[in-house]
């Protein structure tokens, strides 16, 4: 079993924490933050929200899409870490 001091371990752990906080500040920006953009403020369409750029039914259907999408890699991500952090738990100390 792996030490929570142990370099490699932490490291997992900083890329981890790293994927989630872009799946989630890209899936928010892309699609929540989108949608009220659209809906309550007057703002024209930018680069940083993509997204609005389209016709009116599709920005609300490509939000909702990018939010789903966003659900999705956070459950793939966090299924992921929990493996990673069971494999750690059953390994024999000594072994790398």
């Amino acid at each position: 079993m792996k030490a929570r001091h142990d370099p490699e371990a932490a490291m997992d752990e900083a890329w981890y924490r790293l994927g989630m906080l872009l799946v989630f500040i890209a899936g928010f920006w892309e699609g929540a933050a989108a949608l009220f953009f659209r809906l309550f403020t007057g703002k024209e369409p930018s680069v940083m929200i993509a997204v609005d750029y389209l016709p009116s039914p599709w920005c609300y259907i490509g939000a909702v899409a990018v939010m789903a999408v966003t659900f999705g890699a956070v459950a793939v991500l966090d299924a992921g870490h929990k493996k990673a952090l069971a494999r750690q738990e059953t390994k024999p100390q000594g072994v790398a």
